[in-house]
């Protein structure tokens, strides 16, 4: 695939198949990288290297950084570390029962929260890294997002729990994912009106936190990563999701290997980027809107595992306001 000035790939991608990719919190340089080769990576993308790696024992399935400094991280080694990207020292924070599938951060209320297969999210106090609470969810957890104090938790059985994290001790909204397949991702919006839910089934719905009727009325679905190929649709898991801070559009990407821009409020597509050589594992935009990390790693989705698998990449594409502005 041809670099162009808008886009590139990283040297040094992963080994294995790419869990997360996450800028910081206020960066369009540094992004942090998981990967199913139980490594995670710090990476300089202006500069194109490499800056620092650390280890988990087994494959890592998400890593979050708190601030500038210090980043957090989980897989299927059960343990939550914490690593001083200055000091190159890390520390074993604490652990579940089972894999642990999400990690994010609330600088608000400076708190890491732990989503796990043991089917608990975990609250840590980020400054003294100690557990806070542990809370019982509806099945195994895949996905979660933060919506100021809303933490919204997608579980096996298409269950969405919304909780407020200043009061874990009070019941969660309990919902039910509108769309009819287990869910594959959940971002919240950045102005906290609702979150975007994907599925398994080629479909994304987006959700609205208010409870009223009005609001209801507002939420939608549609069908998007779906492709005609010798007459016959094929229909794609939809993995990621990553929303542009300013704008509150958001990239959608896929296991057809595209990317999608979406205005959700005016219910249209904004762009297409080309096809990227395999599923689009994990998307995420720049905290100013400025560049979009794209993860283009196979996720083993075919029965039959294709015998030329296509290298684990990651493109850094610079996005323009054509692309990502509501028109």
């Amino acid at each position: 695939m041809t670099e162009t000035k808008t886009e590139f790939k990283l040297k040094n991608p992963p080994e294995d198949g790419i869990s997360r990719v996450t800028f910081g919190p206020h960066s369009s340089q540094f992004l942090l990288v998981s990967s199913w080769d139980k490594k995670v990576r710090l990476y300089d993308i202006v500069a194109n290297t490499n800056r620092c790696t650390y280890s988990h024992a087994q494959p890592v399935l998400d890593c979050v950084f708190q601030d500038p400094i210090h980043v957090w991280s989980g897989g299927l080694d059960q343990i939550l570390k914490c690593y001083d990207i200055n000091a190159g020292t890390e520390i074993a924070v604490g652990s579940h029962d089972s894999a642990i599938k999400c990690v994010c951060h609330s600088n608000e209320y400076n708190i890491i929260c732990s989503g796990s297969w043991d089917s608990t999210v975990k609250i840590w106090d980020s400054r003294v890294k100690d557990c806070t609470g542990s809370y019982a969810q509806a099945d195994k957890v895949y996905t979660m997002s933060l919506a100021g104090e809303k933490l919204v938790v997608g579980t096996a059985g298409r269950h969405v729990w919304i909780w407020d994290i200043r009061m874990m001790t009070v019941a969660p909204q309990k919902r039910e994912s509108s769309l009819k397949y287990q869910t594959r991702c959940i971002s919240c919006f950045p102005n906290r009106s609702g979150y975007v839910l994907s599925s398994i089934e080629g479909r994304v719905a987006v959700e609205y936190l208010d409870t009223s009727p009005e609001a209801h009325k507002k939420k939608y679905a549609f069908k998007c990563h779906r492709i005609k190929e010798n007459g016959v649709e094929n229909i794609y898991p939809v993995n990621a999701i990553s929303f542009h801070k300013k704008y509150n559009t958001f990239a959608t990407g896929g296991s057809d290997g595209f990317v999608n821009i979406w205005d959700g409020y005016n219910k249209k597509r904004l762009c297409q980027f080309h096809r990227y050589p395999t599923s689009i594992a994990s998307l995420s935009f720049a905290a100013d809107g400025s560049v979009l990390a794209i993860a283009s790693s196979y996720m083993y989705e075919d029965e039959e595992i294709p015998r030329d698998l296509p290298e684990d990449a990651i493109y850094i594409r610079y996005v323009s306001d054509q692309e990502t502005k509501p028109k």
